[in-house]
């Protein structure tokens, strides 16, 4: 699978790859990658909760018009995931087709919370279901960003084994997005768990080789490997305080930055 759309071992890969970008600037086209925690219903552990998506369709809109284009993909955990315990005994490619319906489940629902602030969307999804959603096209999906609707990349990449991680890194990376912005509940990428270690410390840079090396749980190696070889930057960020999403997309000093130099 090649990124940038030519075959493995191309000798003019590095020259169509993006050159690598400042690691604090202001965006114009994003993806916003969300988990399917996002959705959760804290309460129960599982399922979606609306109101909480409602926020998050709040803060997406208030970005979108300032005339920021953007795109989301959406995970799934919140219903389903292929690699969780709850999916033990089940063949592994069935269990990640599991997982991709319950993103276009999450995706719908952010649609509609999205439409309720008065902002157009289209769902498209890797796995053909057109009674619901667009397939995915990416002419389609570019044409849409150029006018203003939010566009939800639901289903994953469409196989097996491939986490939405990587799905987001192939989307943005199709669509031309200035970076990704993986959206979470803590201030960015830190050396230990914040929520266990009160201490931990928290990064303002990194590069890709660095979280590859120390592990850090900031996307999935194959994710990262795909913006590295691009240079494509992400940004990880708390989506949950209000306003961070404005201001880091106005290049202000928000979350942890992951690109080639520090």
């Amino acid at each position: 699978m090649d990124p940038a759309g030519g075959k493995p071992g191309d000798s003019d890969t590095a020259a169509q790859a993006k050159p690598a970008a400042s690691c604090r600037t202001a965006f114009e086209r994003v993806l916003v990658k969300l988990s399917g925690e996002a959705f959760m219903d804290s309460t129960l552990g599982y399922g979606i909760d609306t109101r909480t998506v409602q926020k998050v369709a709040e803060e997406l809109a208030e970005v979108q018009s300032m005339g920021i284009q953007l795109a989301l993909v959406v995970g799934g955990g919140n219903i389903f995931r292929g690699g969780s315990d709850s999916a033990k005994g089940i063949d592994r490619a069935t269990a990640d087709y599991m997982g991709m319906l319950a993103t276009v489940m999450n995706g719908l629902a952010l649609s509609d919370a999205l439409e309720k602030e008065g902002v157009y969307t289209r769902v498209q999804t890797a796995i053909t279901m057109q009674e619901v959603a667009e397939p995915h096209i990416r002419r389609r999906a570019l044409r849409h960003l150029e006018k203003g609707r939010i566009v939800i990349f639901a289903g994953g990449t469409g196989n097996p084994y491939f986490s939405t991680d990587t799905a987001a890194a192939l989307r943005a990376l199709e669509i031309d997005a200035d970076a990704i912005l993986k959206a979470t509940k803590v201030d960015g990428v830190y050396d230990r768990d914040p929520v266990k270690y009160p201490d931990a410390t928290m990064f303002n840079t990194l590069t890709y080789l660095e979280v590859l090396n120390r592990g850090l749980e900031v996307m999935d190696a194959t994710a990262i490997s795909l913006c590295m070889d691009n240079g494509l930057p992400i940004v990880v960020f708390n989506l949950f305080e209000h306003g961070n999403l404005r201001r880091l997309l106005l290049g202000e000093d928000v979350g942890t930055v992951v690109c080639s130099d520090k």
